[in-house]
């Protein structure tokens, strides 16, 4: 299905990459919220999409319904379905989806590939850490491969194996490489544009066919800068 007719009800930076009667796969920028908070209402993916289906028609009972988030400031695939029965689908076979991500650190991590295991918790003010508190944290499994090196910044691969809030953020900051641009896990003084973590990738069952589909978000520019790489 085409999106061109709708073009206008998004915000600038989302761009559709899939559309069904089932699913609705975006490419969400940076500074986007998925959902909204209690000081954000409207200024958020859910809410544009929304608008999106509805095609600016607020009585419309087209809707979309959350599969999964990204984090405000992360960049990327963004699954959403359109109906129910979809996301009930979706999330019942969602421990079959591979999620990922492109993520810029400090340093580079040694050894330059593997696969970090830890326990982690949420405190009362939003602050994911690691915790050697079996009862309180949830198991979180992180794999990452270095890609490229430049200046003192390294380019890594990152699959996700478990889904929990902030999870590459902390396991990096834990490893001694927090995200580029990652105040709340690394370095405090915002010296760079935005978070260097975008979810390059994600690999599903549809819903009702069962058929594998991936779908693959362009790299931002931003990355490439850092990189110091010539874009593709």
């Amino acid at each position: 299905m085409s999106p061109a007719g709708n073009a206008k009800y998004l915000p600038r930076g989302l761009a559709i990459l899939h559309e069904d009667r089932d699913i609705l796969v975006v490419d969400k920028p940076a500074g986007l919220l998925t959902i909204a908070t209690d000081t954000e209402k409207t200024r958020t993916a859910y809410f544009a999409l929304t608008d999106y289906v509805r095609k600016g028609f607020d009585r419309s009972p087209n809707r979309v319904f959350i599969v999964h988030r990204l984090d405000r400031d992360t960049s990327g695939v963004l699954v959403l379905a359109r109906t129910v029965e979809a996301k009930l689908a979706l999330q019942g076979h969602w421990d079959e989806t591979e999620k990922r991500y492109l993520a810029v650190v400090h340093g580079t991590p040694a050894p330059r590939e593997g696969t970090i295991t830890s326990y982690l918790a949420e405190n009362s003010a939003h602050h994911v850490y690691v915790t050697t508190d079996t009862t309180q944290g949830k198991l979180s499994r992180t794999a990452y491969r270095v890609l490229e090196e430049n200046g003192g910044l390294a380019l890594l691969e990152v699959n996700l194996l478990t889904g929990r809030k902030h999870q590459i953020r902390v396991h990096l900051a834990k490893l001694g490489h927090p995200v580029v641009g990652d105040t709340q896990y690394g370095p405090r003084k915002p010296a760079y544009a935005r978070l260097a973590l975008h979810a390059r990738a994600i690999t599903f069952p549809h819903p009702f066919t069962k058929k594998r589909l991936t779908f693959e978000a362009p790299v931002p520019a931003f990355f490439f800068r850092l990189m110091g790489m010539a874009s593709a």
